[in-house]
């Protein structure tokens, strides 16, 4: 789960492996370009695939989950660029940029292949120590060329990277279930809903008349005993993908609460 660690503003992943991510928490916009191999990631309701020579735009306060696939015989190549409430609010008071909508929408923006895109991301392949102590000014060049670059080739992302906005209150309900499958911490769960912790929690019980640690494990449970019993499902491909984190715990659960180790369902 990579739902605290820190990113570098310029990141490139490389895997020679089949790469298994689970779920991520986005906090910022990443502007990413694919250089080889495919990714495929979910945001719970929608699928996206990306291959060789795509461009995309994570938008920040989304839930994840991606798998990474290498070409045959070769290496997952990707580059991302990962624009901070920081920067960009840097750039909104030097240039006068504002959102004057709250955007809501898909987790991911498809960005239409631009030969600008392409130039800018081969620009940086020189500079793979950018983040080393000292290149701080030309980092926020990199980073300020990035936001500029996406404005002109698609300005329809201006409501989107300068909407600063935090997640309002939305219905508890219908995101639990439609989120229950990611491993976040119960306080992402709340922020995302528009809640303090304490307030989720209250407004969670009231809904489902149970905590959320209970009922999360017993609708992931449920989903579980669906896919293996109706679907043919075998264990080892439904826990990871349904928010835990071993198999082991999974299947000593899944034992408790139907009397039969998943492995047995038939």
């Amino acid at each position: 789960m990579l739902d605290e660690k820190k990113h570098m503003p310029i990141a490139y992943s490389c895997y020679y492996t089949r790469s298994r991510e689970g779920e991520q928490f986005v906090p910022e916009h990443v502007f990413s370009y694919q250089i080889a191999g495919t990714l495929v990631t979910t945001d719970g309701t929608n699928e996206y695939l990306f291959r060789e020579g795509d461009f995309r735009l994570s938008k920040r306060n989304h839930l994840v989950k991606f798998t990474k696939f290498p070409p045959e015989h070769g290496e997952f190549k990707s580059l991302s660029i990962y624009l901070t409430q920081e920067m960009l609010r840097a750039v909104s008071m030097e240039y006068g940029i504002t959102a004057e909508t709250h955007q809501e929408g898909d987790a991911i923006l498809e960005l239409k292949p631009d030969p600008l895109y392409k130039s800018y991301m081969d620009s940086l392949y020189p500079y793979q120590h950018l983040t080393e102590p000292g290149n701080e000014n030309l980092l926020t060049l990199k980073l300020k060329e990035a936001i500029l670059l996406l404005l002109s080739v698609n300005p329809e992302v201006k409501p989107i990277l300068f909407d600063f906005s935090a997640p309002g209150k939305i219905d508890l309900e219908a995101f639990m279930n439609r989120n229950f499958h990611f491993n976040v911490e119960l306080k992402r769960f709340a922020y995302l809903t528009g809640r303090s912790l304490a307030t989720f929690k209250r407004d969670f019980e009231k809904i489902f008349h149970s905590s959320p640690s209970r009922w999360l494990q017993h609708r992931r449970l449920q989903e579980a005993y669906y896919l293996i019993k109706e679907k043919g499902k075998a264990p080892s491909d439904v826990y990871l993908d349904l928010g835990f984190e071993d198999l082991s715990h999974f299947s000593f659960a899944f034992k408790k609460a139907y009397g039969v180790a998943p492995s047995k369902v038939s």
